[in-house]
């Protein structure tokens, strides 16, 4: 077997064209836009390359390549006196035991080289809002952004050593459900009329403004906590530069107490219920066309909640079902949409679970990060609960 470094037309085009040939049998699997894919990796777009670097990798057996993968980091994300971890992500593969330890072997050196003393994985060079986690429970056509996988991934990994670093959990909720719990959305429509607070939908034309009061939010709420990780508003921008032509600006909200932003909320519509139809996840000219057309035909019935935070001053205080509510009467108001995919949510952060549950949300499905120490006498240690 060959490791061939991507870094050309011809290896980026084997790097794409491979998925297509791992999941042609596979229905549930959607090809994500290889423009948004290319993006990551494009040190012109990508924030991360500012303080950071990737690479990327297949693996070639004969003639054919069989599996890939991606390395990368980026040092303003690494905590000062914790583990020194590197990401790996974009693994494919067949079922080659051989193949896979060759991928992992090749990131792991590199990584290594570069300083850090372990890898998290499969995740995103960027946001985790998008490929991050494998999939072990729950293979079904999953949300726009969200990792699919065969079963046999999490064997590959397990063999290699990877161990589990948290838990992703993946809720639906559906709106038109007459078994939705009455007292829930009583209390939340109470809290959503509060006096001195406000909700407020995202607005393209005050962006600026928008992201600034997300990236206020996101640190007050997630600071406190070893997962946290600061965000570049230019990845926030770069999202939703990307994303522009299926937002919804209803679908992002703020709540604000007294002119203070508070709160923050951001769904977006699933998009995979689009992209299921093109066959290669390029974006040209008849896919374009294709996209609008199945968008005004109301395609997509469901959204995907993609991240919602409160500033601790304010937890507790049923905020979050103030913002539900807001979201709701949204949802009513366009009919077609059905269903809200809340995903995700990590199994260290037992509050929002209980949220999710209280909501009438219904487990869905489960995505794992896994850790590797390039240490192996190294006791392992996962990620610890949010403190209540």
């Amino acid at each position: 077997m060959e490791i061939i470094q991507v870094i050309d037309k011809k290896t980026i085009e084997a790097f794409h064209e491979l998925p297509l040939r791992i999941y042609k049998d596979d229905q549930n699997w959607v090809p994500p836009l290889r423009i948004m894919i290319e993006d990551i990796f494009n040190r012109r777009k990508n924030a991360g390359f500012m303080n950071g670097d990737a690479r990327r990798w297949l693996v070639k057996d004969d003639k054919r390549i069989i599996g890939r993968i991606a390395a990368f980091y980026d040092r303003s994300k690494i905590e000062e006196g914790k583990e020194q971890v590197g990401n790996i992500g974009f693994f494919e593969c067949f079922d080659h035991f051989e193949a896979s330890i060759l991928l992992f072997d090749t990131a792991r050196d590199w990584l290594k080289s570069e300083g850090f003393t372990a890898m998290d994985g499969p995740v995103n060079f960027g946001e985790n809002f998008f490929n991050w986690g494998l999939l072990v429970d729950g293979f079904e056509p999953q949300g726009f952004g969200m990792q699919y996988n065969p079963t046999y991934y999490r064997q590959l990994f397990n063999e290699y050593g990877f161990q589990t670093y948290y838990k992703q959990f993946t809720y639906h909720l559906d709106i038109t459900s007459p078994d939705l719990p009455e007292r829930f959305w009583k209390i939340a429509a109470w809290v959503a009329k509060k006096k001195d607070f406000q909700y407020k939908s995202f607005s393209f034309k005050e962006q600026d403004r928008c992201i600034a009061d997300f990236i206020t939010i996101y640190q007050q709420a997630w600071d406190k906590h070893s997962n946290y990780k600061s965000i570049d508003p230019n990845d926030l921008k770069t999202l939703i530069r990307d994303s522009k032509m299926v937002l919804e600006e209803e679908f992002i909200w703020y709540v604000y107490y007294k002119d203070e932003p508070i709160a923050f909320f951001m769904m977006i519509p699933d998009l995979n219920q689009i992209l299921k139809h093109f066959k290669s996840g390029k974006l040209n000219l008849y896919n374009i066309i294709k996209l609008i057309y199945l968008k005004r035909k109301k395609t997509m019935t469901r959204c995907r909640v993609l991240v919602m935070g409160v500033i601790p001053k304010f937890q507790g205080a049923g905020i979050e079902s103030g913002i539900f509510w807001q979201m709701r009467q949204v949802m009513l108001n366009k009919p077609w949409y059905k269903e809200m995919e809340l995903s995700w949510v990590g199994d260290f952060n037992p509050k929002m679970i209980a949220l999710f549950n209280s909501v009438g949300s219904k487990y869905a499905k489960t995505h794992e990060t896994l850790r590797y120490l390039f240490d192996r006498s190294k006791p392992f240690e996962r990620l610890p609960i949010i403190e209540e």
